[in-house]
């Protein structure tokens, strides 16, 4: 990358009367929100809330539990949580599967792999763990 394509770009930032408008909001419930902890704008330098495409995405997770399922705030606020705690998850468990990988790799002893591999296969179905490719057997001449 280029050092004039380095420099920070700056997010697009929509107003609360845009977003309000858009999602067919009125202002207050952008603001209550933002006090509830659900969203977090940033702030121009006269203060203004700045709605980034994440918050507009994280709005919409929003007003999908409360309009479409009938979630309060309260129940927004853990279910918000525990996705959070669950993308957590499951970059650790990413990051896990590729130390067992690089491991594994590492590894010359066959019997040594075969035990990893089976030990894996209690880490879960869902994980992403690759073992490396068997090397073909080697047959002895007689």
């Amino acid at each position: 990358m280029a050092p004039s394509q380095k420099k920070k770009q700056a997010k697009v930032g929509y107003m609360i009367s845009a977003v309000a408008e858009r999602y067919h909001l009125h202002p207050q419930t952008l603001r209550l929100y933002e006090r509830e902890g659900l969203l977090t704008p940033s702030r121009s330098e006269g203060n203004t809330r700045l709605y980034t495409e994440e918050d507009l995405e994280r709005l919409e997770v929003v007003l999908n539990l409360t309009r479409d399922l009938g979630v309060n705030l309260a129940g927004v606020e853990v279910i918000l949580n525990m996705r959070e705690k669950m993308e957590e998850l499951q970059e650790e468990m990413e990051q896990f599967a590729e130390f067992v990988n690089r491991e594994l790799e590492r590894m010359r002893d066959r019997g040594m792999q075969e035990r990893f591999r089976h030990a894996l296969v209690r880490v879960g179905p869902r994980s992403r763990v690759q073992p490396p490719p068997r090397e073909p057997e080697k047959v002895k001449a007689s």
